[in-house]
């Protein structure tokens, strides 16, 4: 049974936020003008994301044009949101995509950032890792960070069970909190870069403004995971100014998103990214089965060693004896 109540909406469908309101469906009076603003940023921005991956041949930027076209989709949402307030699919894809959009855009730095060892560095590694390996474990902790926010963005649609609304934001807060420590991990990988900046082969100017761009975009995402992580600090009620005034998403998600966005679209990684090992090495369907092969005869080669040395061993106890 229903714990909520319904209000009688205002111009707009617009009714105050209240979380036991059951057709309360901002926390604020969503603004025309400033989402569709940033609906045209992050389609434009979007767009010459398309236009850079075609032109550099750079495979990978799927994943950003992925990022850029959910924060499109969720400020588009919101702009025919805010003038049909009562409409929950609006409101609901308007949020989700907000909340899971930026992680996209961090998954692209993640890789970006591997690729860069991959190219950059001699020995392809930084603390000991291979570059193909700090992607899996980049993209892995996204991935669940992607899933957690996922299920607190979908709890927090819930109008009829105010608790489980609840639960949403601190399931929402608790994926920003795992984000932390990895973009710290990931600022470092940069500063080992920088440091080692001597191997790069081509421009060193190119390669250092590449890092600096990939460091300063980790910061800028930072400002997006703090503003997620202290959200809901003050309460998921009327009186808490980070829920209620638009100006916050505004100021600390939104825009931090698109200037993320439009520094790599201004320093694009395929400035940098060209050339032997500015990719990672594919191979084809027959080149891994004979690389399987060439293990599983390693291995059984290793085997037949191990079991001639035992033997032996064994022959020269008793002759010994």
């Amino acid at each position: 049974m229903a714990s909520c109540t319904t209000a009688v909406p205002g111009m707009h469908g617009y009714v105050p936020f209240d979380p036991n309101t059951c057709n309360s469906n901002y926390h604020f009076y969503p603004s025309f003008t400033g989402n569709l603003a940033f609906a045209t940023v992050f389609g434009l921005s979007t767009i010459a994301h398309l236009i850079e991956a075609i032109a550099f041949r750079k495979k990978f930027c799927w994943v950003v044009i992925m990022g850029g076209a959910w924060e499109t989709g969720a400020f588009i949402a919101r702009t025919l949101g805010s003038r049909d307030q009562q409409e929950e699919q609006f409101a609901f894809w308007g949020q989700l995509l907000f909340i899971l959009a930026p992680l996209w855009v961090n998954a692209f730095v993640y890789m970006t950032v591997a690729r860069m060892v991959h190219f950059g560095l001699a020995d392809k590694q930084i603390w000991n890792i291979k570059a193909t390996k700090l992607t899996v474990i980049f993209v892995w902790i996204d991935v669940v960070c992607f899933l957690v926010q996922a299920g607190g963005g979908g709890m927090l649609s819930n109008k009829d069970e105010p608790n489980i609304a609840r639960i949403g934001t601190k399931n929402t807060s608790g994926a920003s909190l795992q984000q932390w420590p990895n973009e710290g991990f990931n600022i470092g990988d940069v500063g080992g870069i920088t440091s080692h900046r001597g191997r790069f082969e081509d421009s060193e100017i190119l390669n250092e403004l590449m890092a600096r761009q990939v460091t300063a975009n980790f910061r800028v995402l930072q400002v997006r995971t703090i503003y997620r992580l202290i959200e809901f600090g003050p309460g998921l009620n009327a009186d808490n100014p980070l829920l209620t005034k638009e100006i916050y998403p505004f100021a600390l998600d939104a825009f931090p998103m698109s200037l993320a966005l439009i520094m790599l679209n201004a320093m694009h990684p395929g400035l940098v990214l060209r050339g032997k090992d500015s990719e990672f090495p594919s191979l084809g369907r027959a080149e891994r089965t004979a690389v399987r092969r060439q293990k599983k005869k390693e291995r059984q080669q290793s085997r037949t060693t191990n079991s001639t040395r035992k033997k032996s061993e064994y022959i020269r106890m008793e002759h010994i004896g």
